[in-house]
Parts: structure tokens; sequence; C-alpha cells
């Protein structure tokens, strides 16, 4: 339980946050819809999963899903599960200052002394997982398409 307990705390969720949003809104110029952060974060705690995300977004999210029955198959159940852990995570960056609720969705808000992100193990493993996502996730038209790849609903 110890290891759920830590990937599952507020300031990880937040980080998960931070990182695909920022990414997110890099890319798309615009803020990341709220809904996707419940994606996100189920898919990068799933180290399984983590494992097996295309180095680039060149891959379509599609193709990739289809390629990999056995990870998504279990997915729904994951997110479910995760979801009292995100809104802790986005209770906890929106009040720390790290995240913010802007039109449109959710930003990530720039910090002046932002530390380097870990480089090697699981947390970074992670933090590149969830940029990764945040880029990808703007290539999908809308939530719900994200969603129905997964097989849940938002």
């Amino acid at each position: 339980m110890p290891a759920v307990a830590t990937m599952l705390n507020p300031a990880l969720i937040t980080l998960i946050a931070s990182v695909s949003t920022e990414e997110y809104r890099r890319v798309a110029e615009k803020s990341m819809p709220l809904s996707l952060i419940f994606l996100i974060t189920p898919l990068v705690l799933h180290k399984d999963t983590r494992i097996v995300l295309p180095s680039t977004t060149a891959t379509h999210l599609a193709k990739w899903v289809s390629e990999h029955p056995v990870i998504w198959a279990g997915f729904p159940e994951r997110a479910k599960q995760c979801v009292p852990f995100i809104w802790e995570g986005l209770r906890f960056g929106t009040r720390h200052g790290v995240l913010a609720v802007a039109p449109g969705g959710l930003v990530s808000v720039p910090a002046p002394h932002k530390g380097k992100p870990p480089v090697a193990g699981d947390i970074a493993s992670i933090v590149r997982a969830s940029g990764l996502l945040g880029r990808w996730l703007t290539k999908i038209d809308n939530s719900e398409t994200a969603y129905a790849l997964f097989g849940v609903t938002p």
C-alpha cells in the first residue's frame, strides 16, 4: 500500500497535471481541457503503459491504442480508481499556485524558480510521459474522442 500512496499523492498528481498542461499549451497555444487530466494521470502512473508509450507524437493515438489492447483493457477501472486522487491533486495544485483554471481548461502557472525535472527513475519516467501525452492529445479533435479510444466516458 505505501507504493500506491506514493504514486497517488497530491503533489505527484499536481506535477503530472503541470507538465502535461504546460506541454499541451505550448503546442496547441490554448489551455488543456480539464477532462484530459483524468486520462493522462492513470496512463502515466501505470508503469506497463509508460514503458510502451512511443517516444514521439508521430504515432497516431488510435493506432497506438489498437496495437496495445492488453494495456488499455484495464484502463477503465484504473481511471475510475484514480478520480478522487486526481481531484485532490488538482485542488492541491490550485491551492499552491501551480495550476489554474482558465478559459477552456487547465493551465500550468509559470514558476520563476522551477527546479530541474528528475533525469532518472520512475518520477522522471512519469514526467516524460506526462509531457508526451500533453503534446500527443493536442492532435485529437476533442476530449470525447480521446475518452472513446480508451473505452471510458468523461
